[in-house]
């Protein structure tokens, strides 16, 4: 689908440097743009070894170019890629990261309180073709306490052509138009409707997947705000967003590979969603579906 690329449609994420400001700082941007795009805030060397595992691990599954080397992260034309967490499950390096040092220090600051951080990383390999729909994350992982944050990582430049993330402005402010949305969540199932069999034999996955929208543009018109993205998401950078931000990606027009992940951290003293917690986190499986009579 063509973006609406004029003003009032379209515009680019603030840059922050995590450095430049205090934690009590960065959480009231947070609060009032609703994310912080931390630029740089990994250093780029690290991350290429992390980019690099990754890229290693999806040779393994076909996914990379086979006459490619597979550094540059071009996809294989006959297979399809999305979502790849098993890639990500092989990497030492990426929980390292994503679970290391670096990061919990940032969220004990910003909460100025213990963090803890979902055991459960979403990892993604995008290649040509859609990108995702509009949504929010509370859909997914609402279970414990709504004070949650997914950070975004992108593992290489992306560039608009490639798919970057982009989330409509100031909607994390306007929770009352889709309360409805918000509320709901996806392993919920009617025990008592017509799918109910089909979801506890594991034929489908669920009744809803989760969708707030599948047009983005009609999404920004009825909301009159814009959709902010970055010309170009380096390797280093972090976007960081709240769980009623209305969120998407833009369509991968391109060869090569989109590497991210999400990864989830809160205050350690609110519950949290046991779907996403432990070694062997159950995630959307049948052990995290909950019945409920329609």
């Amino acid at each position: 689908m063509e973006m609406k690329l004029t003003p009032d449609a379209w515009g680019y994420l603030r840059e922050t440097r995590a450095e430049s400001h205090s934690p009590p700082e960065l959480m009231q941007r947070l609060q009032e743009d609703g994310y912080l795009y931390l630029k740089g805030f990994w250093p780029r060397e690290q991350m290429a070894e992390v980019r690099q595992e990754l890229l290693e691990n999806l040779a393994e599954l076909e996914l990379t170019h086979p006459d490619a080397p597979v550094s540059e992260g071009r996809s294989n034309p006959d297979k399809q890629s999305a979502f790849t967490p098993e890639a990500g499950e092989k990497s030492e390096l990426l929980s390292q990261v994503l679970f290391g040092p670096r990061i919990l220090q940032f969220w004990e600051e910003i909460f100025a309180e213990d963090v803890l951080h979902f055991d459960y990383i979403w990892f993604r390999s995008i290649a040509e073709g859609m990108g995702t729909p509009p949504h929010c994350d509370i859909v997914y992982m609402g279970r414990g306490t709504r004070r949650l944050y997914t950070a975004w990582t992108p593992y290489g430049d992306i560039s608009m052509d490639i798919g970057g993330l982009m989330l409509l402005e100031g909607s994390h402010k306007q929770p009352e138009r889709i309360s409805n949305y918000l509320s709901r969540d996806v392993d919920d199932y009617c025990a008592n409707g017509p799918n109910a069999e089909a979801i506890e034999s594991e034929e489908i996955k669920w009744e809803w997947d989760g969708k707030l929208s599948n047009n983005p543009v009609s999404l920004q018109e009825k909301y009159g705000s814009r959709w902010l993205t970055s010309e170009k998401f380096e390797l280093g950078d972090v976007l960081i967003f709240g769980m009623e931000m209305i969120h998407a990606s833009l369509d991968n027009q391109s060869e090569y590979l989109r590497l991210s992940s999400d990864s989830r951290y809160q205050r350690a003293s609110e519950p949290a969603d046991e779907r996403w917690i432990g070694a062997e986190p159950i995630g959307h499986s049948l052990a995290g579906k909950r019945g409920r009579i329609c």
